[in-house]
């Protein structure tokens, strides 16, 4: 197994700063993903970690050893790929076989090796077949399986599940989730989808443009994000997210009064989850018009428009109202997130 340690990455094209001043240290069997929109430098950041693009400063240490001028094949690492690279002219069990042959590992022990890593994955009705005749999940199950039976220090997984449909998803992402926990091996993950990689990670890094915005566990980015970036990007609805300005701890904007606000005075973004506010019968911090109503089975999530932002608000599934009607959200102070908003860094509410 192995620790990951990244001391102060950079990676420069010419005046283009892919990744600048990544330092962070992995720890030995953690689930890490990098989360951010595309072009943030988290695909970057997992190929300098393989080899597979050269840092322009820094180091990368793996299990104790600097590996910065070491090719991917001596790194130790295994990586799962978004377009799953298999072999077209060979079946399953010789797709997963390929890494042994090619790393020369003794020949009597390749059986049992692709025998127990088709296992994991749920392949063992498959090995005989190429894969053109399989589906998409399958595909991916195999390319798992082929790192697996690497038995490598290090798993990278740039972003494995998104060529797959939504219910494929669900499913591999739960396969992730459980060969993690059985196989305990270092694991670097790479998505944009903020739902993989709240199910998924031990830590998440949250990037943009090259930047971390945050570290945490999931939950401490959930709950208390480091910026309005990490608090836009992170949630199903995102946070709602409101301008306005605090005087005397009371926030107002647009369709919106919140007192009890312990801020000091000045210009604010104000931020809380759908699911934290309810909807009342009575006025109460926000009244405005119906602006669309979406029923998601287990709830209905009611928006409206407040000073031309939308502000989504969760309500028990029975709830029907119709677009235009009055509608009164309960936002309480406790439920709150504040913003500077010349910068988008959090505010410690005393």
């Amino acid at each position: 197994m192995a620790e990951i340690q990244l001391r102060n990455i950079n990676k420069r094209w010419g005046s283009f700063v892919g990744v600048e001043n990544f330092d962070l240290t992995i720890a030995d069997e953690e689930f890490l993903v990098l989360l951010g929109p595309s072009g943030c430098g988290k695909t970057t950041t997992m190929r300098m970690i393989a080899g597979l693009e050269d840092i322009t400063e820094g180091e990368i240490i793996i299990d104790g050893k600097v590996v910065n001028d070491l090719d991917p094949k001596d790194r130790d690492v295994a990586m799962v790929f978004q377009s799953y690279g298999l072999y077209p002219h060979m079946n399953v069990y010789e797709n997963i076989r390929f890494p042994l042959k090619v790393r020369k590992a003794d020949p009597a022990t390749h059986d049992a090796r692709v025998r127990r890593a088709s296992a994991m994955v749920e392949l063992d009705d498959f090995l005989h077949r190429k894969p053109a005749e399989l589906s998409g999940g399958q595909r991916q199950r195999v390319a798992l399986a082929r790192a697996i039976v690497r038995e490598p220090n290090v798993f990278l997984m740039d972003e494995p599940l998104s060529n797959l449909d939504a219910k494929l998803r669900v499913s591999t992402r739960a396969q992730i989730k459980n060969l993690s926990h059985e196989l305990k091996v270092t694991t670097v993950y790479v998505t944009h989808d903020q739902i993989e990689a709240m199910t998924l990670a031990d830590r998440v890094v949250v990037m943009k443009q090259g930047r971390i915005q945050q570290v945490g566990t999931p939950t401490e980015i959930y709950d208390n994000p480091a910026n309005t970036f990490v608090a836009s990007f992170i949630g199903s609805p995102a946070m709602n997210l409101m301008d306005g300005t605090i005087r005397g701890g009371v926030f107002e904007g647009a369709n919106v009064r919140i007192e009890g606000l312990r801020a000091a005075d000045g210009e604010v973004t104000l931020g809380f989850r759908a699911e934290d506010a309810d909807v009342v019968d009575a006025p109460a911090q926000i009244n405005a018009p119906v602006y669309t109503i979406e029923l998601l089975g287990d709830a209905v999530m009611l928006a409206v428009k407040a000073g031309g932002q939308m502000v989504s608000v969760k309500a028990h599934k029975e709830y029907r109202a119709g677009i235009g009607d009055a509608v009164s959200f309960s936002v309480p102070a406790d439920i709150c997130h504040v913003f500077d908003k010349a910068t988008g860094a959090r505010i410690s509410l005393g």
